[in-house]
């Protein structure tokens, strides 16, 4: 071996080797989508949550649309029936908005589905300990971990949220139909329906992956040595 080779291959031996697993995005879906079939109890009683929250939030919009289709006729027999539903209008207003007491119900409803988010999250990271040390043992590299966890509440997210939205439409709707009588539909934009629920839902996916994010970023910066450690 020439002298100018021995030194080449002393140079490459001197440097450091990372292992790394890069999976396409693909792939990660299908790992997320299974590690939610695994622990699917867990994950409904998280999604369950969350469609309490974003039902209720579909629910007060869309009545709220209700309200404004039924004042854009500018019949006062409509105007009457909203007051005595309990909606705030004063005599030159021409658009029904959320009352205080409605908008703090959801907002801590919202609280409360984060933090039941993040514990839920919290607990799937201590329980998959072992699980990210030998990801991490393998080569898995720490955006890797993350993503999967964020794809996770994403998947969860987007169903609890749409089914919340939906539900909370449909009760909105027949609420005001028992209330106001058919006139209720015919008057009100389906677009500001379309609107709010998918507002509810982008809420709702919004806050799954703001729940999960802490937890996610536990866990990928874990150290493989202290995972696989971890007793349970």
């Amino acid at each position: 071996m020439s002298k100018h080779t021995s030194n080449k291959v002393d140079k490459q031996s001197s440097e450091p080797v990372e292992r790394q697993v890069v999976l396409p995005f693909k792939q990660s879906l299908a790992i997320s989508f299974k590690q939610i079939r695994v622990r699917f109890f867990r994950s409904l009683i998280t999604t369950l949550s969350l469609v309490l929250a974003i039902s209720f939030l579909s629910f007060v919009r869309v009545s709220n649309d209700v309200a404004n289709g039924l004042l854009s006729t500018g019949d006062p027999d409509f105007r009457r029936q909203l007051i005595r539903a309990g909606y705030d209008l004063g005599p030159e207003d021409v658009r029904a908005e959320t009352n205080p007491k409605q908008r703090w119900i959801v907002i801590l409803s919202i609280l409360v589905c984060v933090v039941g988010i993040v514990n839920a999250q919290l607990m799937a990271v201590t329980e998959r300990f072992r699980e990210i040390g030998t990801m991490k043992c393998l080569g898995a590299l720490d955006r890797f971990i993350l993503r999967l966890f964020l794809l996770e509440a994403g998947m969860q997210g987007v169903v609890g949220a749409m089914a919340g939205a939906l539900i909370g439409g449909f009760f909105s709707l027949l609420n005001s139909v028992i209330r106001f009588g058919n006139a209720s539909l015919t008057h009100v934009l389906l677009s500001d329906v379309f609107f709010s629920m998918a507002f509810a839902t982008g809420v709702g996916f919004f806050l799954s992956l703001a729940g999960v994010f802490y937890p996610a970023i536990i866990a990928a910066r874990m150290q493989p040595v202290e995972a696989m450690r971890a007793e349970h």
